[in-house]
């Protein structure tokens, strides 16, 4: 008998996943890729499988002895079916612009609210948290998102005015080198002040590395620990290999995201968008498939409850994943 291939297109991956019991023998290998089933919550290897009910009870735990793949992952107390998210992984992290709550929940049956909940725990799993530095030539450059004022009505354009009211974001591109792309790392400013901007080049910039930045006063004094470059925009936009250029291409295609996409972000929810859009950028030369086996491995190890997304949680602030 003639085994399937593993899909490579969405098309595929649908009729993939619909037959027997595939998608869940696909997300039990995602969560235990050693093949070895253990507790998430003790760390157990003495466990039991009921076929019936596709869960695992452990011997060790004296209380919710019972588990499914579900637990301590994104998709954490969700009863959407596994084909679905497979389905939801697959669109998010190859659709170029991004896909609004809306569609996802017309493609899947489900509600806007779930597409939407959906897709906040896949841009959770989409997170690199990797302590790797940039190194080489680096960019680094800031760029604000939000409505401009001119835009508003102008009931509120009187309550705001150029800048004011926009959720800065600070953005590093290691360059390509060694036959590896260009690669970024974005963050979300509460100022542009020095102490945060040179903050972030020195948590995520391996020192001794070239560093090249706009005219922006935050970034005086760095050469004591990177060659420092500066292009001055008010004159030119490059001086040989002098540049912010790669930024500037990424805050376009940011931007057409949220503004073509997701119409509005609010502040605290925009470093998941961030996250996402840094995925698809750090991974455009790997194919669909590829993209979302990155994608749906990063969801051990995370969870994100509704009413953590929501703010409601530890007195109604919002926590950061």
């Amino acid at each position: 008998m003639k085994t399937e291939q593993f899909p490579e297109t969405l098309h595929e991956a649908i009729k993939y996943f619909a037959k027997d019991d595939r998608a869940f023998e696909y997300m039990k290998q995602v969560r235990w890729p050693d093949g070895k089933v253990t507790c998430p919550r003790c760390g157990c290897a003495d466990v039991s499988f009921i076929s019936t009910r596709k869960l695992w009870t452990c011997s060790e735990c004296k209380t919710k002895k019972q588990f499914t793949i579900r637990v301590g992952t994104v998709l954490e107390d969700s009863a959407i079916p596994f084909e679905k998210w497979i389905c939801a992984f697959w669109l998010i992290s190859n659709a170029k612009n991004g896909i609004s709550s809306y569609e996802i929940g017309r493609s899947l049956g489900v509600t806007q609210r779930t597409g939407w909940f959906m897709l906040q725990r896949i841009r959770l799993a989409m997170h690199n948290g990797t302590i790797e530095k940039m190194k080489g030539q680096v960019e680094s450059d800031e760029s604000f998102i939000g409505g401009r004022s001119r835009f508003m009505h102008k009931a509120k354009k009187k309550l705001q005015s150029g800048w004011k009211g926009m959720t800065p974001v600070q953005g590093l591109l290691e360059r390509t080198a060694g036959g590896k792309a260009s690669r970024v790392k974005l963050k979300v400013l509460k100022t542009t002040r020095k102490h945060e901007v040179q903050g972030n080049v020195r948590e995520y910039v391996l020192k001794g590395s070239e560093v090249h930045t706009d005219a922006l006063r935050s970034y005086i004094g760095m050469n004591q620990d990177y060659v420092h470059q500066v292009v001055d925009h008010a004159v030119c936009y490059a001086k040989g290999h002098v540049h912010t250029n790669g930024l500037e291409n990424f805050w376009c295609l940011l931007k057409r995201t949220i503004k073509g996409t997701y119409v509005n972000v609010e502040p605290f929810h925009l470093f998941r968008y961030l996250d996402e859009q840094a995925f698809r950028f750090n991974e455009r030369e790997d194919t669909d498939r590829g993209r979302f086996v990155k994608a749906i491995s990063g969801i051990v190890g995370k969870s994100l409850t509704f009413a953590k997304l929501t703010g409601k949680e530890e007195g109604g602030e919002l926590l950061p994943a």
